[in-house]
């Protein structure tokens, strides 16, 4: 039998890294800690380690960043967690055994790490973009860049900042040279971070939008109620909302209530334009023309205000739809966006008859969720007139998960929203984890996009904010609470909205590419084999 090894050193400072990013995400969110995590897995890594060496380390910081900062997922599917976190920390492991040693490692780990985040951005299943690097920046003082170029690009600065302060540049600290005797140093690393700053500053003078002159009175309505809770679970509450076992309510109806009776402390005199309701708060067989539907109707009528609110509806016995619908003042359905970015083994379990066969838990999702296909948009009369005509104002959506795709918040913006929302139910999810990460989302969004963001949850976090990242009224968990604030109407496109993530990612390959070759990599050749000449063979002489 094998001895097993005993960890060493510089494998320590490599999973020490990687939970120095861990803690720089939301909710502990202390962002200097992923530059100096990214130090340490340098630090580990050194200028010529071995390739499995390499994998080892990238793997071991990966798992240090990820097992934390994705700990929500446990309270989604814990086997999915478990398999999720050791397969994204592989992608890093790749990255470290695939990316350049010698001189050029500078630029070319930063680039393979962030073609690894890129990677788990949208694969599997659509990808998982969340415990991100750039979501750790988004209070950071980069975080003006994703305006120019989204995530990918606010990830690259990120690592490329920590591998440039570790080395090689001509200042090796000098932990790092009591670290590995003999640290070299070269200009790579001041170049790298010089170019760092022209991008910064370049942000600084990107386009941002621009307000249109016309304002929005938005209010958010969460209903409170208790955290980790699911679908599927018996509940029962008093017609007020509140919980109760005897309650005549339960199931789906206690959450409407509790909505409900939130949205009844509002006047009609608070001058309202948009009431806006969280994700999936009504879940009915078919909206319109339901109770539910009459419901909300009615207070929209009372307010004078066009309400947005979340529907799942069913479809079949073994499918459901969510959207987010239009409810105007007149008691008029006038619009709806069905969610196109569903959530793997959440709304929807990939490979379902596989895993059946295999005793997998899938009943924990019985139906699947049907994908959308419209862009992320919905129309409201404009409140300028009396009986709602005109071309109305376009708002931009996002429901939920949508907010950690970057390409979802755009497609809405670039179709004309003037304002992003974000109705969304973290109501299943123990801890804060996941909601702090979605606000820290949030803010990419509205800096990327150069818009308003309103984000509504039934149990927590609500809240708005602002194009340059500020947020404002944000809720606490569990309460009932509205919140209201007057909405600038925004247009124009940032750099972002306008060109997307490819040209980025295309751009940090070819970087990627740049380092490998000049530190000495080729691609392998396969020579072609050369038949033998018979008459050499014929003519040859005998062996003496």
């Amino acid at each position: 039998m094998p001895r097993l090894r005993r960890p060493t050193k510089k494998a320590g400072l490599a999973l020490g890294g990687g939970l120095l990013v861990a803690m720089s995400l939301p909710p502990w969110g202390i962002w200097p800690l992923a530059f100096l995590g990214i130090i340490l897995f340098e630090t580990a890594l050194g200028e010529t380690p071995q390739r499995g060496r390499r994998f080892r380390y990238g793997w071991l910081f990966a798992a240090g960043w990820l097992v934390p900062g994705m700990v929500w997922m446990w309270f989604l599917t814990a086997p999915g967690y478990l398999l999720a976190t050791a397969l994204f920390a592989c992608f890093h492991g790749v990255a470290a055994m695939v990316a350049p040693t010698g001189r050029w490692r500078v630029i070319g780990r930063p680039a393979a790490h962030t073609l690894a985040e890129a990677l788990r951005f949208c694969f599997p299943f659509g990808g998982v973009p969340l415990a991100s690097l750039a979501i750790s920046q988004s209070n950071g003082p980069l975080v003006g860049v994703v305006r120019i170029g989204g995530a990918v690009l606010l990830t690259w600065i990120t690592f490329q900042v920590g591998f440039a302060i570790a080395g090689p540049s001509p200042f090796v600290p000098q932990y790092a040279r009591r670290m590995r005797a003999g640290a070299a140093g070269a200009f790579h690393g001041v170049i790298a971070l010089g170019v760092v700053v022209a991008v910064v500053v370049l942000a600084a003078l990107a386009p941002t939008g621009a307000a249109t002159g016309k304002t929005l009175r938005v209010a958010i309505v969460q209903g409170g109620g208790p955290q980790g809770t699911h679908a599927t679970d018996v509940s029962y509450c008093a017609p007020d909302g509140t919980p109760n076992n005897d309650g005549p309510l339960t199931g789906s109806a206690c959450v409407t209530q509790r909505h409900l009776v939130a949205t009844r402390t509002l006047q009609p005199s608070d001058d309202l334009d948009v009431v806006v309701w969280p994700e999936n708060v009504i879940d009915v067989a078919s909206f319109a023309g339901s109770a539910q539907f009459a419901e909300v109707a009615a207070e929209a009528e009372r307010l004078h205000a066009t309400f947005l609110v979340g529907v799942t509806e069913d479809k079949g016995d073994d499918q459901f739809t969510n959207a987010q619908v239009v409810v105007t003042p007149d008691g008029q359905y006038t619009d709806r966006y069905d969610k196109v970015r569903r959530v793997p083994f959440g709304e929807y379990v990939p490979l379902r008859g596989l895993l059946e066969a295999l005793g997998a838990p899938t009943n924990l999702v019985p139906r699947n969720a049907i994908a959308g296909t419209d862009p992320a948009i919905l129309t409201i009369p404009d409140s300028g007139t009396d009986d709602g005509t005109g071309d109305g104002t376009r708002i931009a959506v996002v429901i939920s998960w949508e907010v950690f795709f970057g390409g979802r918040a755009r497609d809405g913006v670039s179709h004309g929203g003037q304002l992003l929302i974000n109705p969304t139910n973290g109501s299943s999810y123990t801890w804060t984890v996941l909601q702090t990460q979605q606000v820290a989302s949030s803010r990419l969004r509205a800096i990327e996009t150069g818009r308003w963001v309103a984000q509504a949850a039934p149990t927590g976090f609500s809240a708005f904010v602002s194009p340059d990242g500020d947020v404002y009224d944000r809720t606490a968990i569990s309460e009932q609470r509205v919140i209201t604030r007057e909405l600038p109407m925004r247009s124009g496109n940032t750099w972002y909205v306008s060109i997307g993530d490819k040209p980025w990612v295309a751009l940090v390959f070819g970087v990627l590419v740049i380092a490998l070759v000049r530190s000495g990599w080729r691609p392998r050749r396969f020579a072609r084999s050369v038949p033998a000449d018979p008459q050499q063979t014929l003519t040859a002489p005998a062996s003496p």
